[in-house]
């Protein structure tokens, strides 16, 4: 497991270094998943460039109009507990909570766990449900993406030569909007997601608006359930629409089997967590 450890200062000597060393460098922080990567030679590094005290990147903000920013090396573990999150964003702590062991929240990172890009993340559907960005930069300066079209498969990502997230922007919610987030998993939060689903929606009397359903785990990419959002949309929500949205969902994800679960069981655990999602999120 031999490398060259860099730690750059500054966010341009980190770009410098991965744009120097392309395709050969891989961006560390937390290391909760690099590390064990690295390790069991899933992925090869000739150096590793650690970001962990490039300043000015662990935050979360809130602006005048409500709407949040949040750095790329703030720890899932202050994600969990950020009284303003709970306050204003309460989804994405909750998913923040559901996230491996305390020992890995405490070490693992917001932007690590994005740009790992497992389809299993926590942190994505909450995020895509709210209609996140990330904000990268890289050697041809600055621009942002929609967290929606972030990932590009297993592990893949849309970041190019010297490219690195440094920042997460997620809108105000609207009044009267709840989300919820639900994992299963084999031993709780300590495990990977066997299915993950976000809902997010907005109430209007008795009516679900801007009706969001993100999927983890059942796709090569986090995914959102549009046929699922389209039962839901404007309609007044019962036992009978929230079925055919579940089911909706279920028939949309693409789970593959694994060590962890079959496709066709992950399939009714979409359809299971879905219902009881809808049903947090649509009281």
């Amino acid at each position: 497991m031999g490398f060259d450890y860099l730690e750059p200062q500054t966010i341009q000597e980190a770009v410098s270094l991965l744009t120097k060393y392309d395709g050969k460098a891989k961006v560390i922080a937390g290391g909760t998943d690099l590390m064990n990567l690295i390790r069991t030679k899933m992925i090869r590094a000739e150096y590793v460039v650690d970001i962990e005290h490039v300043p000015g990147l662990d935050y979360v903000r809130y602006d005048d109009k409500g709407a949040l920013t949040i750095g790329a090396l703030t720890t899932i573990r202050a994600l969990e507990l950020s009284a303003e999150l709970k306050e204003h964003h309460p989804v994405i702590s909750q998913a923040a909570g559901q996230l491996g062991s305390m020992a890995i929240r405490n070490m693992g990172t917001i932007g690590g766990n994005l740009c790992h890009a497992s389809p299993a993340a926590d942190t994505a559907p909450s995020l895509i449900g709210l209609g996140a960005t990330v904000k990268i930069v890289g050697p041809a300066g600055k621009r942002t993406v929609a967290l929606e079209d972030f990932f590009t498969g297993p592990g893949q990502t849309v970041l190019q030569r010297g490219e690195m997230a440094v920042e997460i922007q997620v809108p105000s919610m609207p009044r009267h909007t709840q989300g919820v987030y639900l994992k299963h998993s084999i031993r709780g939060t300590a495990d990977l997601a066997i299915v993950g689903v976000a809902v997010i929606a907005t109430l209007d009397g008795e009516r679900c608006q801007n009706v969001k359903i993100v999927l983890g785990a059942v796709a090569p990419t986090p995914m959102r359930a549009r046929n699922a959002e389209e039962v839901l949309e404007g309609k007044e929500i019962d036992d009978a629409l929230i079925e055919n949205a579940a089911q909706a969902a279920a028939d949309e994800s693409r789970p593959i089997t694994d060590v962890r679960a079959s496709a066709d069981y992950r399939k009714e655990m979409v359809k299971v967590f879905t219902r009881w999602a809808i049903k947090g999120a649509c009281p």
